[in-house]
């Protein structure tokens, strides 16, 4: 007969509790959303959401998997963080509707691309040449926290749509679009080197092959502007940045 100890089994379940809760906090800062955000997306109150993170709560396991939807995230005996959230904020939307406008009919785009293996995720918009060899993975951001976070999960979403059957034989690139703002001009300029490295093609290429029909020159950053206005596709990077020039 097994016998239960009671004030073990509660100390497990704390420690559990407030690793679980310290995880979907870090998945959420890794996104760049706020606890407002997600508690809204998974019908909950932030408050409650609070309280998971510092491991303060017994969520349900409805709640649970409200909150992994949020966070693009598979619930099991942990979550396990993919390749990013599907929050979308309405500044991304405003600059995926910019580049669809500007884009060149040369090229096909497709929004809201998933992918399921080696890992899960969806691609914000998938750019093929029609009647070439390139598809494009590209991301857009209207800010950006972790730069190695961000890097590696659009990495691997572009892996993972090079072993769909529609994509075998193309040449599958990335393009990284980014708001210009001041936060993320200090970001780039903090992170310069890690960007070339990523991303190496000059941004004006990248930037008339989207709008030209041009061939495309290989991985790049773009930048967008966005106001009450709208957004608008940059001609090339902000003043004082070196990456893409």
């Amino acid at each position: 007969m097994v016998v239960i100890n009671e004030r073990l089994l509660a100390r497990r379940h704390r420690e559990r509790m407030r690793r679980l809760g310290a995880e979907i906090g870090q998945i959420r800062e890794d996104a760049g959303h706020s606890q407002r955000t997600v508690a809204a997306v998974a019908r909950i109150a932030r408050s409650h959401l609070t309280d998971i993170e510092a491991g303060e709560a017994e969520p349900s396991l409805l709640v649970l998997e409200r909150i992994g939807i949020a966070l693009g995230a598979d619930l099991g005996v942990r979550y396990f963080a993919n390749t990013g959230p599907r929050i979308r904020d309405r500044l991304q939307v405003a600059m995926s509707e910019a580049l669809l406008r500007e884009i060149h009919p040369g090229w096909r785009a497709t929004p809201e691309v998933p992918v399921y293996r080696p890992v899960h995720g969806v691609i914000d918009l998938v750019l093929e040449e029609r009647g070439g060899s390139t598809t494009v993975a590209t991301e857009l951001h209207s800010q950006v926290r972790r730069v190695e976070q961000q890097l590696r999960w659009q990495i691997q979403k572009a892996d993972a749509l090079a072993l769909q059957p529609d994509q075998q034989g193309r040449s599958i690139s990335r393009l990284l679009v980014l708001r210009n703002t001041q936060a993320t001009r200090d970001v780039a300029r903090t992170a310069a080197a890690t960007f070339a490295a990523a991303y190496p093609a000059r941004t004006a290429d990248a930037v008339a092959s989207l709008r030209d029909g041009t061939p495309w020159p290989g991985a790049a950053i773009a930048w967008m502007r966005v106001d009450r206005v709208g957004a608008s596709l940059l001609d090339g990077p902000p003043r004082g940045i070196s990456v893409g020039r």
